[in-house]
């Protein structure tokens, strides 16, 4: 065995079909776009069109809205918490707040504050600051002798677009 004998198998790697060589190429003249006109050219094309007719997305009609006051919270669960008590991501004994919980990449990013849910079980004694929490989670996090403070969320500036 040489390093010169070293090669890949036959057919694992692929030529790329150069197009617009020619006729006999198989792949020449419109190069596979068809004839002239718009969607032979590079970069323009109408989506959604259909020729005349009314396209579908202007046939169907308008649904909800969007709330631009809308608050978005970081949410966890109780299981997630336990799980990052467990593996000594977060310290039991310290208060865990928005900044410890993307600290220990239990959360990628606060958002406007971070929300409990109660999924799963709470063995740790843990006292939580968070922006909001659901009932069940309260309840979960005193049962196991914790304490939980609810935070007012983080007020947005006035010049500030939303």
């Amino acid at each position: 065995m040489r390093l010169s004998d070293i090669a890949d198998n036959a057919g694992s790697r692929k030529k790329r079909m150069r197009v617009g060589r020619g006729i006999g190429s198989g792949k020449g003249k419109q190069a596979g776009r068809g004839g002239k006109g718009q969607t032979a050219r590079s970069g323009v094309r109408i989506k959604g069109f259909e020729g005349g007719q009314m396209p579908l997305h202007r046939r169907l009609p308008k649904r909800g809205f969007n709330n631009i006051f809308r608050v978005e919270f970081a949410e966890i669960n109780l299981d997630r918490l336990q799980e990052a008590v467990d593996a000594k991501l977060l310290d039991a004994s310290a208060t865990i707040n928005a900044e410890s919980l993307v600290k220990a990449r239990v959360v990628r990013r606060a958002r406007a504050g971070v929300r409990l849910l109660g999924r799963g079980e709470l063995k740790a004694k843990l006292t939580i600051e968070v922006h909001g929490a659901s009932k069940s989670a309260i309840a979960a996090v005193e049962k196991a002798g914790g304490t939980i403070k609810i935070l007012a969320p983080a007020e947005k500036d006035e010049g500030e677009a939303a």
